[in-house]
């Protein structure tokens, strides 16, 4: 048995390598502020000390302040053959030290040094959202086996493994549920806070929380394929993926910088024999324009904002998988919407129920969803649907028979039943039913079923694809901000025409072959400068892929989701406007981030050549702009 103080070591272990991996994140904030420490003994006791003691002081300051930034800065230039902005804030700051400016150098370090401990910090601050969600993955699974548990690693899981949830616990998998019931909570991939309540054979998604039932799930998908991880995925994505205007500023900086030095080098001997400048204050001059010309800010002005652009939108269910797809947003003038799952809900549903007189409904309904309850026809479960929230209870049928593409036939009580399309039950007595009732229906745009026991119709059940309640907002939203909209469908015309009426499009376009809604994309962006897409379906990918932005539902097919640029991770279509919104700010910041920071390096260095700056102003102004320029990008870290 161990002793206390064995147990005591023991269960101290943990902690160290956390405090190991706290100090390695925050390592290039505490050299920054080391470096300051130093810099702050040595002006303090400048009179005190000795000129040796004054200056190892600094070196020691320049070395932790600076070796971080230096090490980046070498081995960009040497992997990328390019010269950078950290190789000339380094010469600088040796420059100014080279001429005696001690103190003015160790701060240009100083802050160079905090500015890029705080440019880190976004970068972390950016991957925050990404690293909790890695957290909550849960890594090992109760795996049931027949009255056994076994528990294991949740990558080892194979399609058709069945697991148990207990309450409190971590979905592993995405599965369907197969026993028991309880309510989830999806905010890890939603961000809705609500609970949702799930039954037999709803779907689970893996690390989202199981609240109040122990349910049993059967996998569906490998632990490398579940919506968690493909979040996760596109996430990593969108981080690693720069915008066009940071690519510019990138390819930029090279030429620059080789500028800024030559014009240094002239720097270095013009002004003394063309304007009678002294050795030391052509030195002196050309060592602030080597500090204040430097495009550190300009080089900080956008991917610290996309950054936190890309960390909000995944914080509020909009995935982005790249900067470039964030930035073009903004600019859209159209947007091209499939209809079926995208503006509607993706699945038929009754709307109108029309009995012949005299006939009892709730037997007649119910006869109705016990044949059709046999049939995996997404009309005859829309039926089903029905009955079970009429409160109609089913029973069993004798007989019955599929005919394919029209109904099907019953029999019950030996009455025959017929359930099916006009032609099926016979098209004179379909239109006569109720004074021609469902030619009124489908002028609707809806889906009309004829019930016919023996020799009559005794009912027609009307269906309907139904729109999303946040369509139309969605919808009235996109169009306040001047943009056009459009519903491309593989529909027939009439009920095209009724959903295009209900959620108010600018225009739509019927029966629609997976490669002519690729043409009619083509054909906006002929008309339009950016036009996006937005489908759920495997036939949306190549209509997702010729747009300038393609935008997939989050529970569309595993195609959409791949082919997309954005991903609407709850379904929901106003967070397009979101989308737009978030954009906007952040092309906003970043304008505003690139004429800040131009305009200060153009003052700057029009003050140098007056000769109305010194070294510690030019210092401060210039890393001053970085830092603030850093923190107008982490704005966008809010909602």
């Amino acid at each position: 048995m161990p002793s206390e103080t064995q147990s005591l070591h023991n269960r101290s272990l943990p902690l160290w390598p956390k405090w190991l991996s706290g100090l390695k994140e925050h390592a290039e904030l505490i050299a920054a502020l080391l470096s300051g420490v130093l810099i702050l003994a040595a002006w303090v006791g400048e009179s005190q000390f000795s000129t040796t003691t004054y200056v190892t002081l600094h070196i020691i300051a320049f070395v932790i302040g600076g070796f971080a930034k230096a090490k980046e800065g070498l081995e960009e230039t040497v992997k990328d053959k390019e010269l950078n902005v950290e190789l000339l804030m380094i010469l600088a700051a040796i420059g100014s030290a080279s001429i005696g400016y001690w103190t003015e150098g160790a701060i240009l370090i100083f802050i160079f040094a905090l500015s890029g401990a705080l440019e880190t910090y976004t970068m972390n601050k950016s991957q925050k959202e990404l690293t909790s969600l890695m957290s909550l993955q849960p890594e090992e699974a109760l795996k049931v086996s027949g009255d056994e548990y076994e528990t294991i690693s949740v990558s080892s899981l194979q399609i058709g493994d069945r697991i148990l949830v207990k309450p409190g616990e971590r979905v592993p998998a995405d599965g369907l549920i197969t026993k028991g019931e309880t309510s989830i909570d999806e905010s890890a991939i939603t961000g809705e806070s609500v609970p949702v309540s799930k039954g037999l054979k709803k779907e689970v998604f893996a690390g989202t929380v199981n609240l109040n039932g122990s349910i049993v799930v059967e996998v569906s998908k490998k632990s490398t394929e579940t919506l968690f991880q493909k979040i996760i995925t596109m996430v990593q994505s969108a981080q690693s993926e720069k915008p066009p205007s940071q690519l510019f500023i990138e390819r930029f900086e090279s030429t620059y910088v080789k500028v800024v030095l030559i014009v240094v080098a002239f720097m270095l001997f013009l002004p003394h024999f063309l304007l009678g400048w002294s050795w030391m204050d052509t030195i002196y001059r050309a060592m602030i324009l080597l500090v204040v010309a430097s495009p550190c800010a300009l080089v900080a002005s956008i991917m610290p904002a996309t950054l936190s652009a890309i960390s909000n939108g995944a914080r509020n269910g909009l995935l982005f998988k790249g900067g470039v797809h964030l930035e073009n947003l903004a600019h859209l003038q159209a947007i091209a919407f499939d209809k079926t799952g995208t503006l509607t809900k993706g699945k038929p549903e009754v709307t109108d129920a029309v009995y012949l007189e005299g006939e009892d409904q709730g037997h007649v309904l119910g006869v109705v969803a016990s044949i059709e309850q046999e049939s995996n026809h997404p009309l005859a479960k829309a039926i089903v649907d029905f009955a079970h929230k009429s409160n109609v209870s089913l029973m069993s049928i004798d007989q019955m028979k599929d005919v394919s593409g029209n109904g099907v036939t019953a029999t019950f009580n030996e009455k025959t039943w017929k359930i099916g399309k006009a032609d099926f039950v016979g098209k004179e007595e379909a239109s006569s039913f109720r004074d021609g009732v469902a030619e009124a229906l489908q002028k609707e745009g809806k889906t009309v079923i004829f019930v016919k026991k023996d020799d009559a119709i005794v009912a027609i059940f009307a269906l309907k694809d139904t729109v999303r309640k946040e369509t139309k907002r969605a919808i009235e939203i996109l169009k306040k901000r001047g943009v056009y909209t459009v519903m491309l469908t593989g529909d027939n015309p009439t009920t095209a025409n009724a959903i295009a009426a209900e959620t108010g499009v600018d225009h739509y376009i019927a029966e629609l072959l997976p490669e002519e809604k690729v043409e009619e994309l083509k054909l906006l962006k002929e008309h339009f400068n950016q036009v996006a897409m937005v489908g759920d379906g495997i036939n949306d990918a190549p209509a997702l892929a010729t747009a300038n932005v393609g935008i997939a539902m989050g529970e569309g097919t595993d195609v959409a989701l791949e082919t997309a640029d954005v991903v609407l991770m709850k379904n929901d279509l106003p967070r397009i406007a979101q989308a737009i919104h978030l954009s906007t700010r952040m092309n906003r910041i970043v304008k505003q981030n690139i004429v800040f920071s131009i305009s200060v390096i153009m003052l700057l260095i029009i003050s140098n050549f007056l000769q109305a700056l010194d070294l510690p102003l030019g210092v401060i102004g210039h890393e001053g702009s970085t830092i603030l320029v850093i923190l107008n990008g982490l704005r966008l870290l809010k909602s």
